[in-house]
C-alpha cells in the first residue's frame, strides 16, 4: 500500500477525500513591480531618469504586495453606486465607491501620479512619473482616469492664469480629499472632462450645448462666466472638483472650467442622470449629465475651444498609451508565473517549444509598446525642457501613432495571455477577467483607431516637418538590421504616394508604429530581443496571431527576461 493510499485511509475512513491538489501554481503576490522588470529598469535610465530609481524600487514593492493587488480586486467587485437625491428630497448627484477605490485614488495622489512633472519640473520628470503610473495601472485601471484627467488638466488651465493662479495650488496638492463640499473648503482637488455629446461623438464640433456670458458682477471667480445649457453623454469621474467643458459660446466652440460647486457654495446645477454600464473600467464612474444652466468660466479665447483642449487630449493620450502597455505587462507577468510552474504531460509549460514561442511572441509585444511609450516621455521631457525643438515634432506624430497601435494590440494580447493559463484565467477569482475586459477601453477612449489614424494624416498634412522628424528617429536605428533598412524604405515609398491616403490610413499607420517600435529595440534592447522583433513584426506581412516567430529565435532568452521573478 502507497504512502499516499495510507494518509487517506488514515484521515478519511468514509473514503471522501478524492484527491490531493497538486500542480496548481501560486498567485503572483509580493513581488517588486519594478525590480521584476528588466525593461522598465533599462527604460528609465536610458530615457533620462536614473535619478529616480531608488524611489521606483520603492514604489514597486509597495504596488506588489498582496494587500495592495487585493485594492484592485475589490475596487472592481463593488463597483460605484449612484444617489440622485438625498433622503430629504434634496438634489445631491453623489456617487459613492468602495473605501479600496479611494485607497488607490489616495496613493496615486500622494505619490504625484496627478502632478510630479508639473510640481519639480526636471529632466525625466515625465519619464518617472510615467514608470510610476505604468506599475500603479498595473495593479488596478480604473481610478486612472481621473488621475489621468487632473494631470492633463494642468498644463491647459496654466493657459489661464486667473483660474490656474485659483484652482492649481489645490489640484497639485498630493493630499487626495474626497468630500462633497465646494473646492475652496478642500484640500485637494480633482478635474474631468466633459467633451462629447450624443449626436457628435469624437465630432466635437456637432456640440449643441450652449454657453451663454454672465452679467457683470456675478458670483465668478476668474476670467469671464457663463451659464451651461446642454448634456453630456460621457462624462468620466463625475465626483471630480470640476471639469474642462466644450460648449458653444456666442463666439464658437469653446472651452470652459466648471465647477461641482458655484463659489457662495451652492450646488452648481450639474445633473447626473445615470452611470455607464461598461464591460471594463467598473471601478471607475462614468456618467451621463445634464447641464442646467451651471456656471463656468472660459478658459482660453472664445472660439478656441478644440485649441485650447488638445493639449490635455493629448496628455490623456499618451496615458492611455501608458495604461495599455501596463495591461500587457499585468497579463505577461500572469501567463509567464503561471507556465513557469505548471506541468502538462509531465513538462512544465515554459520548456515546451510552442508555449515557449507563444510567451516569447507576448513578451516582444509588450517591450516593443513600454518602449515606444517611454520614448514619447522623454519626448515630452525634452519638449518641456526646451532642449531639442524637433522633439515637439516627434511627439505630436508618435503619440497619435503609439496610441492607435499600442492600445489596438493589447485586447488581442490580453485574450492570449488568458489562453496561457487555460480554464483558470477565465474564472473571476482571478486578474485575467479584468483584465481582458479592460483591455479594449483604451483603444475606443480618447479617440478610437479611425480617430487616431486619421490624425495622422492631419498631422502630416497641417505640419508636413513632422515626417522628416519621424524618420530621422528611425534613421537613428540605421544599419542594424536589413529587414528594418528595408521595411523604411517600403515605408517611405508608400508614404510617397498621395492616391487614397485616408482609405490606407491603418495600413499606414500599423507600418508607421512597427517602423518606430522596432527603431527603439534596436537602439536599446539585447540582439535578441530586436532581432526577434524585426523578423517577426517586419518581415512578414501582417503578423496576424501571437506564437507565430520564425524559426532560430532565442525564444528562452527573451522569456526569462521578461520573467516577473
Amino acid at each position: 500500500m502507497s504512502e499516499k493510499v495510507k494518509r487517506m485511509n488514515e484521515f478519511d475512513s468514509y473514503g471522501a477525500v478524492t484527491h490531493e491538489v497538486s500542480n496548481q501554481p501560486q498567485d503572483l503576490l509580493d513581488y517588486n513591480l519594478f525590480t521584476t522588470d528588466i525593461a522598465l529598469q533599462e527604460a528609465v535610465t536610458r530615457e533620462g531618469a536614473a535619478w529616480a530609481t531608488d524611489e521606483l524600487d520603492r514604489f514597486g514593492a509597495e504596488s506588489g504586495r498582496a494587500d495592495y493587488l487585493a485594492l484592485g480586486q475589490l475596487a472592481n467587485k463593488y463597483i460605484p453606486e449612484f444617489d440622485t437625491h438625498d433622503h430629504h428630497g434634496h438634489r445631491v448627484d453623489v456617487v459613492r465607491f468602495h473605501p479600496a477605490y479611494h485607497q488607490l485614488m489616495q496613493k496615486a495622489i500622494g505619490e504625484g501620479l496627478h502632478a510630479s512633472p508639473w510640481l519639480h519640473p526636471q529632466a525625466g520628470a515625465h519619464v518617472a512619473r510615467a514608470a510610476r503610473f505604468y506599475m500603479q495601472s498595473q495593479v488596478e485601471a480604473g481610478h486612472g482616469c481621473p488621475v489621468t484627467m487632473t494631470f492633463a488638466a494642468i498644463p491647459c488651465l496654466q493657459a489661464q492664469p486667473d483660474l490656474a493662479a485659483q484652482w492649481l495650488p489645490k489640484i497639485m496638492s498630493l493630499e487626495y480629499d474626497p468630500r462633497n463640499i465646494p473646492a475652496a473648503q478642500k484640500k485637494g482637488l480633482t478635474i474631468g472632462m466633459a467633451m462629447t455629446e450624443k449626436q457628435g461623438g469624437s465630432d466635437v464640433r456637432a456640440n449643441t450645448t450652449r454657453a451663454i456670458p454672465v452679467a457683470a458682477g456675478s458670483d465668478a471667480d476668474g476670467g469671464q462666466a457663463y451659464e451651461l445649457t446642454g448634456h453630456k453623454y460621457f462624462v468620466s469621474a463625475p465626483m471630480s472638483d470640476a471639469f474642462l467643458v466644450l460648449a458653444q459660446a456666442p463666439g464658437g466652440l469653446s472651452c470652459f472650467l466648471l465647477p461641482r460647486w458655484r463659489p457662495d457654495g451652492s450646488k452648481n446645477p450639474l445633473q447626473i442622470q445615470r452611470l455607464k454600464k461598461k464591460m471594463g473600467n467598473v471601478s471607475n464612474a462614468s456618467s451621463e449629465t445634464e447641464l442646467r444652466g451651471a456656471l463656468a468660466w472660459m478658459v482660453g479665447k472664445e472660439g478656441r475651444g478644440v485649441a485650447t483642449i488638445i493639449e490635455m487630449v493629448a496628455m490623456t493620450r499618451f496615458d492611455c498609451m501608458i495604461g495599455s502597455s501596463a495591461g500587457m505587462r499585468a497579463a505577461l507577468n500572469q501567463a509567464l508565473h503561471h507556465c513557469r510552474q505548471r506541468k502538462t504531460f509531465g513538462t512544465l509549460l515554459t520548456d515546451q517549444p510552442l508555449m515557449q514561442n507563444v510567451l516569447a511572441d507576448l513578451a516582444l509585444e509588450s517591450e516593443a509598446a513600454l518602449a515606444l511609450t517611454m520614448r514619447m516621455a522623454r519626448a515630452i521631457d525634452n519638449r518641456n525642457q526646451r532642449t531639442q525643438p524637433s522633439e515637439d515634432l516627434l511627439l505630436r506624430l508618435g503619440t497619435a501613432i503609439g496610441k492607435y497601435w499600442i492600445c489596438k494590440r493589447t485586447p488581442q494580447h490580453a485574450y492570449e495571455a488568458m489562453e496561457c493559463i487555460g480554464g483558470s484565467g477565465v474564472m473571476e477569482e482571478t486578474v485575467m477577467p479584468r483584465l481582458y475586459r479592460e483591455a479594449p477601453v483604451n483603444a475606443i477612449w480618447e479617440g478610437s483607431g479611425n480617430v487616431q489614424c486619421l490624425d495622422v494624416l492631419r498631422a502630416i498634412s497641417k505640419t508636413p516637418e513632422v515626417l522628416p522628424v519621424f524618420f530621422a528617429e528611425l534613421d537613428k536605428a540605421k544599419t542594424q538590421h536589413i529587414v528594418f533598412d528595408r521595411y523604411v524604405e517600403q515605408l517611405k515609398m508608400a508614404l510617397r504616394d498621395t492616391t487614397d491616403l485616408e482609405y490606407r490610413a491603418r495600413d499606414l499607420v500599423d507600418r508607421m508604429a512597427l517602423a518606430l517600435q522596432a527603431a527603439q529595440l534596436l537602439m536599446s534592447a539585447p540582439v535578441f530581443v530586436s532581432d526577434a522583433f524585426c523578423r517577426s513584426r517586419l518581415d512578414s506581412q501582417g503578423h496576424h496571431q501571437y506564437g507565430a516567430l520564425p524559426r532560430h529565435i532565442d525564444v528562452k532568452s527573451i522569456i526569462e527576461r521578461a520573467m516577473p521573478e
